[in-house]
This record gives C-alpha cells, structure tokens and sequence, in this order.
C-alpha cells in the first residue's frame, strides 16, 4: 500500500507485540521523499468505554544509535542491577513466587 504523492507516510515495515492488557506496534515508515524513521505505539483498551489509547513515539535516522544505546544501557541497568532475580525469559515464574509469599 503506497501513500507517496498524498502526503502521507508510506508504512513499509511492522512488527507486533502482545503484552499482557497492552500492545506494542513497531513501524517503519517512509516518507515522500524515501527517508525513513521508527514509530513505536503502546496501545491499550480502556475497560470504562472499551476504545483503545494510543502512544507515540517517533525515532528519527540520525537518533538511531543514541537511542537504541540508552535503551539497552537503561533496560541492563534494570535486569542487573534493580530486578537481577527476575526471570526475564519466564516472567510468571516471578509472578508465582511473588503470590506465594
């Protein structure tokens, strides 16, 4: 699906996350001119009215790298050093023990 000549951007990559109450969208647009930036979304249904609120976030080419470096540096700070039991490959296993205690 192209959206060039309409002034829109053209999506021309998605990946999808289902997490728990929440979804997480990660899109590649483009734009008219074949420059290319990241959307990340965070859906999540309202239980009151059942609509969903969405939150945006736009990563441009030249942040790439400053951005994905403090994602990872922030995301190890938090597995090693704040939640270094937390078993981030079976998260219920944390829940489980957390409820038993």
């Amino acid at each position: 699906m192209s959206h060039y000549g309409n002034g829109k951007q053209d999506e021309v990559f998605s990946k999808k996350i289902k997490a728990g109450k929440r979804t997480y969208f990660f899109d590649v647009k483009a734009t008219k001119n074949n420059d290319y930036f990241l959307v990340i979304t965070e859906s999540k249904r309202q239980f009151e009215d059942g609509n969903y609120v969405k939150h945006k976030i736009f990563v441009y080419k030249e942040d790439f790298n400053k951005f994905l470096a403090c994602l990872e540096e922030t995301v190890n700070h938090i597995k090693t050093e704040l939640l270094p039991n937390y078993d981030f490959e079976n998260p219920e296993t944390y829940r489980d023990y957390h409820e038993n205690e």
